[in-house]
């Protein structure tokens, strides 16, 4: 619990003197007149947060004042506190102003009078460090240990760890207060501001600028001032912090602008440091696939270069030309003399030199280089060094705007770019991903060059990227996987390749990529081992290998959850039945990325149409997907592995293994329950998939369905040739014991209410919820999930090297 959170439940005055001592480790403390004493500090302690810092500090100033009239020992700090803020000062920068014993006190430290307040108020206001506890505890605790220990107020240093935590605080207490400034142009007002010591700028060229103007802070950008709207913010930040950072950072610092830049934007702007560990590791895959000599063999064309940390490691600038989507970075590459000799440009790649009918014309522009230019008409050997935006458009809303991303904070207009509508109508979902666009171009453009590109592996992996593979012509050189986590700001858990191809676009030779093998790097650079990636054609996914039963007539209730009805449009899809259908199989996209959140089933239909109807036909295969998609855990490795039809031969023996395994499955949301309201009507739904009868299990009542204990006793599932195994019986055995123990007692109200327990045939989800919300009463004998949880380890464990065994996945 924070310092913030054990405050917000402090009942007294008491209890925040207590909690702050605690929190800064106060030795030697007594609690007098003033309300808690130091040798080092003296602390004014108010509960609540209503009383002002100037009004505490002139409490606490009356009990110096004494001190000082009578000659006693005053600490060298000063420190006041509350709920919900502190402030610290020295004690050096009041007591010549209080010798002087012009102030009218009142009859105690609490009566003070309002010409104290306001003459303490005028004198003390630039001497005070002032912290609130909800966004500034770390800072807080430590400048008050740091006083103790060394006698001193210490600012906090920023350094690459606190980076964005700083600028997070920047924003709050100065950005906001900034008139007329955007959100987009914090970053750059916040680096004026910190390479700054309050007077000299530590770089010249920098994109914004710190300036003065009547002795008040104003920023210069893009030839506008700005002034502050209240400078109390500007004061308490910079009282806080420490300015400029230590030269051994800046540039650092500087370089990671991208750190920064709002989530939404950075997709689009691909504006993702490149790690420098991860860099060397480029560098020396590089020297061995294209041999030591390739930095002064190849021209290095960097069209997404960002602030330039992916040419930093490069020997021979005079090679490179680094283009970037943002003005902005090209400035603080010349302010940090980044890659000096380079030739540095803004260029929207996606967007200028497209003409209406999809080719380049460079003189639309000029912003290309004219050396650039001749390079790639004489075919010179050129590499496209690039770590370009991963943004993904996935519907119809994200098709509207310019891919520069700064007019928008949604993934809206990732597919508008000029040149994905002019010049990508054979590529087909390739043109919704901007990275795929990048390539697209660079096909266009330099058509023989080679690539080394940082990227997610879908255009490798990807069932829906199979026109692309099929235009796009290259050949694999080799490259390694890296773990997402390495890249900061990067959301989810999957690998980055640094791929690298001799493209020949226009060659006769038609390379197809069918599988990659890739070095492993975990999110420290670190080698860990090896792993193949591989492209399969669609009619051999997994996805495609059941027939998906066609809709009748009847009308359903559609679901969003096991007993919940869809509440807005796009739930709206799951109206419909099929013919003889017991449940219905959500099953959304075909690798690990997906199968976690989208391998679900359910009693009625479901929004999503990426799924099927379950029938006794297809129970089988139903099963068996399910098993296989969600049996084995999703690591950032095998995110984007496919899943695959068998090859192997499935067992009744496997397949029966699946059927039990699914059925106790948290993802088995199929239920019985009545009065679920939904389009202005009641409705009922079903529950097939019980496997036991009413009077094993002790039911009250009749189960509307049996089919699946006929299932189970069939001759198709059961015959003298096969019996089910040993894991699977055991499972049953102790998934009944938990049935009978929830049809042992009678739930609550609010339980029977909230899982819809109106009749007999409740599902799996109800029955493990149910027993759940029993043992977290109190109120009913203690049920044990541990004896069933141990028997389904068992057959988890039996099943799951059994997917790569019968070809549901390649190792």
């Amino acid at each position: 619990m924070t310092l913030y959170e054990k405050l917000k439940q402090a009942r007294s005055e008491e209890d925040v003197k207590d909690i702050y001592i605690k929190a800064l480790g106060l030795k030697g403390y007594s609690k007098n007149l003033i309300d808690i004493q130091t040798k080092e500090i003296w602390f004014e302690a108010k509960d609540g947060g209503k009383n002002s810092t100037y009004a505490m500090f002139t409490q606490l100033m009356h009990y110096v004042q004494e001190a000082l009239n009578k000659g006693h020992y005053i600490p060298p700090f000063l420190c006041v506190i509350d709920t919900q803020k502190a402030a610290l000062m020295k004690s050096e920068d009041v007591i010549p102003f209080l010798a002087k014993k012009t102030i009218k006190w009142g009859k105690s430290a609490s009566s003070y009078s309002q010409e104290a307040l306001e003459a303490i108020s005028a004198h003390i206001g630039t001497h005070f460090v002032s912290f609130r506890i909800e966004t500034h505890e770390d800072e807080f605790i430590s400048t008050i240990k740091n006083a103790i220990k060394n006698g001193d107020i210490i600012r906090t240093q920023i350094t690459p760890d606190n980076l964005k935590q700083v600028f997070d605080k920047w924003v709050k207490m100065v950005g906001h207060e900034i008139k007329g400034v955007t959100q987009d142009d914090y970053a750059l007002l916040f680096f004026a501001d910190i390479m700054n010591d309050g007077t000299v700028s530590t770089h010249d060229n920098l994109p914004a600028e710190l300036l003065h103007k009547n002795n008040a802070p104003v920023f210069s950008l893009g030839g506008k001032i700005y002034e502050l709207g209240n400078r109390e913010g500007y004061r308490q930040f910079w009282a806080i912090y420490h300015r400029p950072p230590q030269a051994e950072y800046r540039n650092y610092l500087l370089e990671r602008r991208d750190s920064l830049i709002p989530l939404d934007e950075r997709s689009f702007k691909g504006a993702y440091y490149t790690p420098l560990a991860v860099v060397d590791k480029a560098y020396d895959k590089l020297a061995e696939t294209l041999g030591n000599n390739w930095q002064r063999e190849y021209m290095v064309w960097d069209m997404c270069c960002g602030v330039g940390n992916l040419e930093v490691k490069h020997s021979n600038h005079r090679n490179i030309y680094m283009s970037t989507l943002d003005e902005a970075d090209v400035d603080v590459m010349k302010a940090t003399k980044t890659c000096v000799a380079a030739q540095r440009f803004q260029y929207d790649y996606l967007n200028d030199d497209i003409t209406d009918d999809g080719r380049i014309d460079y003189s639309l522009t000029n912003k290309v280089p004219e050396s650039l230019r001749k390079a790639i008409a004489d075919g010179k050997k050129i590499l496209v060094l690039i770590n370009p935006p991963y943004a993904e458009a996935t519907n119809g809303a994200n098709t509207s705007i310019s891919s520069r991303g700064d007019e928008t904070s949604t993934k809206e207009g990732v597919a508008k770019t000029k040149f994905a509508e002019t010049a990508m109508t054979d590529y087909g979902k390739a043109s919704n991903e901007l990275f795929m666009q990048f390539i697209a171009r660079v096909a266009q453009e330099i058509p023989t060059a080679t690539i080394a590109m940082f990227s997610k592996l879908k255009y490798v992996t990807a069932p829906t990227l199979e026109d692309f593979r099929r235009i796009w012509n290259a050949k694999y050189l080799g490259g390694f996987v890296v773990d997402s986590k390495s890249f900061d700001g990067l959301k989810g858990n999957f690998p980055i390749g640094f791929l690298i191809w001799k493209t020949d676009i226009r060659g006769k030779e038609r390379m197809f990529i069918s599988e990659i093998a890739t070095e492993v790097l975990n999110k420290k650079a670190e080698p860990i081992g090896e792993k193949i990636f591989y492209s399969a054609p669609n009619n051999q996914l997994l996805s495609n290998w059941i027939e998906r039963p066609k809709t009748n007539k009847v009308e359903i209730i559609p679901l969003k959850n096991a007993i919940v009805p869809a509440t807005v449009s796009k739930d709206l899809r799951g109206t419909k039945w099929s013919n003889n259908a017991i449940g219905y199989m959500f099953s959304g996209g075909n690798d690990f990325q997906t199968s976690a959140q989208q391998t679900v089933i359910f009693s009625s239909g479901y929004s999503s149409a990426r799924g099927f109807f379950i029938n006794p036909e297809n129970l089988w295969q139903a099963v068996v997907v399910f098993t296989v998609r969600r049996i084995l855990k999703q690591t950032w490795l095998n995110d984007r592995d496919q899943f695959l039809q068998p090859t192997g031969e499935l067992t009744e023996e496997f397949k029966t293994d699946c059927l039990i395994w699914m059925l106790f499955n948290g993802s088995n949301l199929t239920a019985g329950a009545d009065e679920l309201e939904w389009n202005n009507k009641k409705w009922s739904i079903v529950n097939h998939f019980i496997p036991f009868t009413e009077e094993e299990v002790g039911a009250p009542g009749r189960f509307e369905s049996d089919f699946m204990v006929q299932y189970l006793s069939s001759t198709h599932q059961m015959t003298e040739s096969h019996q089910m195994s040993k894991e699977a019986i055991a499972v049953l055995a102790e998934g009944k014991k938990l049935w009978q123990a929830y049809f042992s007692q009678t739930d609550v109200r609010s339980v029977r209410d909230e899982l819809k327990l109106n009749r007999p045939d409740a599902g799996w989800y109800q029955v493990r919820k149910a027993l759940q919300a029993r043992n977290a009463s109190g109120d009913f004998p203690p049920i044990s999930f541990k004896p069933f949880e141990a028997v389904y380890k068992t057959l988890t464990e039996k099943l799951q090297p059994m997917v790569y065994e019968l070809g549901f996945l390649k190792v």
